[in-house]
């Protein structure tokens, strides 16, 4: 293929990928499966592999990331990124609208009112059309660029595609986690057994400032953007510009108004009050703004905030009730957690009995003591929590709470990482809850899918000294059952069926079922797709577990230790009796050849012509070993496009061979 045909491909193939990508972030539409998009963006990042020099600016290969940033430079806003300021009351709304009236002198004006989004605020820079920076608001005069963490957005335009598009201007908005995607990332934190993220907002605040893009691209960030900026724009209203960003192809919230009057502003306040709690992302207030941009100039600034904006925040609806005591819930990694016990109180529609606590660290912070009057919130969340203290009500004859140092559950004195915020209890064999935590995880749909068994159940099983560890599930006959409250002749029938059928479930299942700490569903897979089944991952060293792909120290180090631990030996031993999976289906591809005996390859990047899959498979076939890491041990890093820098200062670093697909194929002929 000559250039000028790989220019006009790429040209093409851009086109219709950001089309399709415009059709399923903007108008929720698919003409293509998710297949064909991926056919379509396999083929580009070919192109563009053999044809480095055509890279488009705007190519959507750009949004799987890629791109290690080590430091963020600093960039000075063009126009100063200021507060709003602030209002809780109707009323101090109404007298920001005298001073409005006031300073237009008498002139008629209108609102612009929209949702005031929980994120992180970003100001995107285009040139030509195309998106060149992406600078965090900082302290207001100054942010960071984090342009290769805000081009994984799939929602942003990377080109606009419009005609009569400004040679330069700023479009300012709003970076998110929806509350699925989220929820998804905690999900996946419970599947490893680390700590969980406390808020969205903070997460997603976070996020845009990881060094490795590739990691940002998968947490799947979302933007809404709501104010243009630039000397070329030509409009005159802030709801022309609302509509003109729109028709550029960005995502703009469907939830703005424009307002007649100060009346019109507190009939929308009202109106989504309790309506935004069904919006896929979290909200905290309205955002104020007079329509009119000369109006807007003419009313002018602050030092710190707008003259012509304001942020009404909706009150997290909040109560003061009594504190009667502190219990200490722990879960199945054995992480303690605090909870409040209270006085019931009506609160958002229900009655709230009980608060989150978090840890000790906010114990301290509030600076509770048992029978105090505390103020609860639920605002966004579901579980409410103790926002802090009504000290003018502390009675001084009570004594401050102080945290707990043994397990409620098994009476084992508690442990503290150093730099970790929660309590752990380290009896993981003999605790109550994590025995049943670990067996609920067993049985879970990702893991051992037991649908016929859940948590009510579990508890009866352990309860009855039946079910200690996941093992004793496959030793329960139907007289065992039949003891349990509520259980017939159909349900125990179900149940037995249900752990009969679990012994066809796959060996990368069955390994993630077990437990072992940070093996998560992903890792599990990897695991046992490289050592084939489980006497070969048990026996393994630390070494040997650090060449399988994406192992890292903390996960070797927990694998190894599981399975040096005697009772885990017992239990796998049992498990296996009881003829559970324990071997990958996965074939090893015949061998063909001795050419790559002895070496070992890294393999990093995109291939034009080949998979990174069958790249591994023939250097297996050939006698070749694939590791997982760069490392003094390895002898080469097989380098594609858009490898990630640090493997390659690593290989460097170590004088290891790097080499590309030329002259891999001329090892195979060799």
């Amino acid at each position: 293929m000559t250039a000028s045909e790989a220019k006009k491909q790429i040209q093409e193939l851009t086109e219709q990928i950001n089309h399709h990508n415009d059709l399923y972030y903007q108008k929720n539409k698919s003409e293509i499966s998710d297949f064909e998009f991926d056919q379509l963006l396999e083929k580009l990042i070919g192109l563009e592999t053999e044809f480095p020099e055509l890279k488009l600016p705007d190519s959507p290969t750009q949004r799987v990331g890629g791109t290690i940033t080590k430091d963020f430079p600093s960039v000075v806003h063009e126009y100063p990124m200021l507060s709003l300021a602030n209002t809780y009351s109707p009323e101090e709304l109404k007298d920001f609208d005298a001073r409005v009236a006031k300073g237009l002198d008498g002139e008629a004006y209108d609102y612009f009112c929209e949702l005031k989004f929980d994120g992180v605020s970003i100001s995107l820079k285009y040139e030509n059309g195309i998106l060149t920076r992406g600078i965090t608001r900082g302290d207001g005069v100054r942010g960071d660029d984090v342009i290769a963490n805000v081009k994984t957005i799939r929602s942003l335009p990377l080109k606009i595609k419009s005609k009569n598009v400004p040679a330069q201007f700023e479009v300012r908005g709003e970076v998110f986690l929806s509350k699925e995607a989220f929820n998804k990332l905690n999900k996946e934190q419970e599947d490893i057994g680390e700590e969980t993220y406390a808020n969205a907002r903070n997460t997603a605040s976070g996020t845009v400032k990881m060094q490795d893009s590739t990691q940002v691209a998968k947490r799947k960030l979302d933007c809404f953007l709501y104010y243009l900026l630039g000397e070329e724009n030509k409009v005159t209203t802030h709801e022309e510009s609302i509509k003109k960003i729109e028709s550029w192809g960005f995502q703009v919230s469907q939830t703005y108004k424009k307002c007649k009057n100060i009346d019109d502003v507190l009939k929308y306040i009202d109106s989504w009050e309790k309506k935004r709690n069904e919006l896929p992302l979290e909200t905290d207030g309205v955002v104020i703004k007079i329509n009119n941009l000369r109006q807007q100039e003419q009313l002018g600034f602050t030092a710190k905030s707008p003259r012509w904006a304001i942020a009404y925040k909706y009150k997290a609806e909040s109560v003061s009730t009594r504190l009667n005591g502190i219990t200490y819930q722990v879960g199945r990694t054995g992480a303690v957690t605090p909870v409040a016990e209270l006085e019931p109180v009506f609160l958002a529609g229900t009655t709230v009995k009980r608060a989150s606590l978090h840890n000790a660290n906010e114990i301290a912070r509030l600076d509770l003591h048992i029978g105090d009057f505390v103020f609860v919130e639920k605002g966004g969340e579901i579980i409410p929590k103790v926002t802090s203290v009504d000290l003018a009500k502390r009675d001084e004859k009570l004594k401050p709470v102080k945290y707990i140092s043994k397990c409620p559950e098994c009476g084992t004195e508690l442990v503290r990482k150093e730099g970790e915020a929660n309590h752990y209890c380290p009896n993981e064999k003999g605790c109550p809850p994590q025995i049943k935590g670990r067996i609920e995880h067993f049985i879970a749909r990702k893991a051992m899918d037991i649908n016929s068994l859940g948590e009510r159940t579990i508890a009866q099983l352990y309860d009855l000294g039946l079910v200690k560890t996941p093992a004793d599930l496959y030793d329960l006959k139907k007289e065992d059952v039949m003891k349990l409250e509520g259980f017939k002749e159909l349900s125990t029938k179900n149940l037995l069926q249900g752990v009969e059928h679990s012994k066809t479930i796959p060996f990368e299942s069955v390994l993630f079922a077990i437990g072992i700490r940070f093996v998560g569903k992903t890792v599990a897979e990897k695991l046992a797709g490289y050592f084939k089944n489980i006497d070969g991952l048990a026996h393994a060293t630390i070494e040997q577990l650090l060449q399988a792909p994406e192992i890292g120290e903390k996960i070797a180090q927990s694998v190894f230790d599981f399975f040096r631990d005697k009772e885990n030996q017992h239990e796998i031993a049992r498990l296996k009796k009881a003829g559970l999976q324990f071997e990958s289906s996965f074939k090893e591809p015949e061998k063909e050849s001795d050419r790559l005996e002895g070496k070992s390859f890294v393999i990093s990047g995109i291939f034009e012509n080949y998979e990174r899959e069958q790249l591994q498979e023939i250097v297996i076939k050939n006698g070749g070993r694939i590791l997982s890491g760069v490392s003094g041990k390895l002898n080469y890093l097989l380098a594609g496009e858009n490898m990630g820098p640090s493997k390659r200062e690593k290989a460097e670093k170590l004088g290891v061979k790097i080499i590309g697909i030329g002259e891999f194929e001329k090892m195979l002929k060799s």
